[in-house]
């Protein structure tokens, strides 16, 4: 046995030179070729959303399959050719048709997992990247996206655009940042694509437990989107650095940042923007981006809240109602509000001056009143009105997810229980 299995190591074509009887060695091709199929399929349905892929903690196999698939052929390949000599030399004609037919599946099945299905071969980066002074832009300002203020430059990115490309690599003032999106997550991130010192390129691997999953081009270490931890790879542990965001309407966000510089189309990528047209919304026909309108369902709309030590979600359906939920958080007291345009979000510190407010809505809808002082405040979180006048809320990093998505990566979550 030590003898085969150095011979396959070292040389497959040994293998079919060793005395077995014929039949072992058709049933040892066999295996392999049907290990070498398993292995190119594999490979990609651990990490795209196949019926029952992303249920299972599966990632570490393919991340071995990824990394090992190179020798698998090898190796698979070199005993499938010697067998298929071996086959012409015979007189066997079934030998003859079937090796033949087999290797010519196996080509069919390889350009398929390896140029069609493959994430990155679906997904790509902008190949022309440019952006334009909020004046300037023709694009619908009820449209959702990423506002990033850095630097003091802000610049805005429609989660339509970076819905398809799931990365955009870019620079805000004079910091390099790595703004993603992963679509049947509903996760918005803004990273910095610096590791270990270097800014490092990534590729878009598929997904994990439905989120999708990035690969730095030097160590090939995979990414989690939702958290920026590597979870397989030799950085495994290590955690990217995140950079504070929001999500909002662009009319939202231009009122905060007039001079905003906002992303503009790719036209090489028109068509599959347009397939994203209603993603906004949540109306999309397909299941794994489609809203659920309940509420604490599989895809169901939630507000997600992190501090330094833990995380709540709030229903997206309740706060639509309300308008504003006041509640605290690892004793941080914060305020989530949600304006008249029913997608633009807030959530603030409610503390001002070592005190800290309560808020009611006032007439307007769009304006809040703290008891406190009655002083007025606009949805950006200022003081327009009264002995406040002036002061400033502190932004709470929040985000806009799918209820499955903060389950699955903030297992320790906690729910807003209403008070009635």
């Amino acid at each position: 046995m030590k003898r085969i299995a150095a011979a396959i190591v070292l040389k497959p074509a040994y293998l079919l030179s060793v005395k077995l009887p014929g039949y072992v060695k058709r049933l040892i091709v066999f295996i392999a070729l049907l290990l070498l199929f398993s292995a190119e399929i594999l490979r990609v349905y651990f990490v795209m959303p196949f019926p029952g892929s992303q249920v299972s903690n599966t990632i570490s196999y393919a991340y071995w399959l990824d990394e090992s698939i190179v020798w698998i052929r090898i190796l698979v390949l070199a005993l499938a050719c010697y067998a298929l000599l071996a086959a012409f030399k015979s007189d066997r004609t079934w030998a003859k048709i079937l090796l033949p037919l087999i290797l010519v599946s196996y080509g069919i099945l390889f350009y398929a997992f390896n140029f069609r299905l493959p994430a990155d071969k679906i997904f790509y980066q902008p190949v022309n990247k440019s952006f334009t002074i909020a004046g300037d832009s023709d694009m619908d300002k009820s449209k959702l996206v990423i506002g990033i203020m850095i630097d003091g430059q802000a610049k805005a990115y429609p989660i339509q655009l970076i819905g398809y490309h799931h990365q955009v690599i870019d620079t805000v003032g004079k910091t390099p940042v790595m703004v993603t999106y992963c679509t049947v997550c509903r996760s918005g991130r803004v990273f910095s694509p610096m590791v270990n010192g270097r800014q490092e390129s990534f590729r878009l691997v598929g997904m994990d437990h439905f989120n999708a999953v990035f690969e730095d081009a030097t160590t090939k270490s995979w990414w989690q989107q939702a958290t920026g931890v590597a979870i397989t790879g030799p950085l495994k542990g290590e955690v990217l650095k995140e950079f504070p965001s929001s999500q909002m309407t662009l009319d939202a966000w231009l009122r905060q940042y007039p001079n905003s510089l906002v992303m503009k189309p790719d036209t090489t990528f028109m068509d599959h923007y347009f397939g994203l047209e209603d993603y906004d919304k949540g109306t999309m026909r397909s299941v794994l981006v489609r809203r659920d309108i309940a509420s604490w369902q599989h895809n169901s709309w939630i507000v997600g809240v992190m501090t330094g030590f833990s995380s709540k979600a709030y229903d997206w359906n309740e706060l639509l109602q309300k308008k504003i939920i006041q509640d605290s958080l690892d004793q941080l007291p914060i305020l989530v509000t949600i304006e008249n345009d029913s997608a633009s979000f807030h959530v603030y510190d409610r503390r001002v001056d070592d005190s800290t407010l309560t808020f009611r809505i006032s007439g307007n809808k769009d304006l809040l009143v703290d008891d406190e002082t009655h002083s007025s405040w606009n949805m950006d979180g200022v003081c327009i009105r009264g002995s406040l006048l002036g002061k400033k809320l502190l932004p709470v990093q929040s985000y806009n997810e799918f209820w499955h998505t903060w389950q699955t990566f903030h297992q320790d979550a906690k729910i807003y229980i209403v008070n009635n």
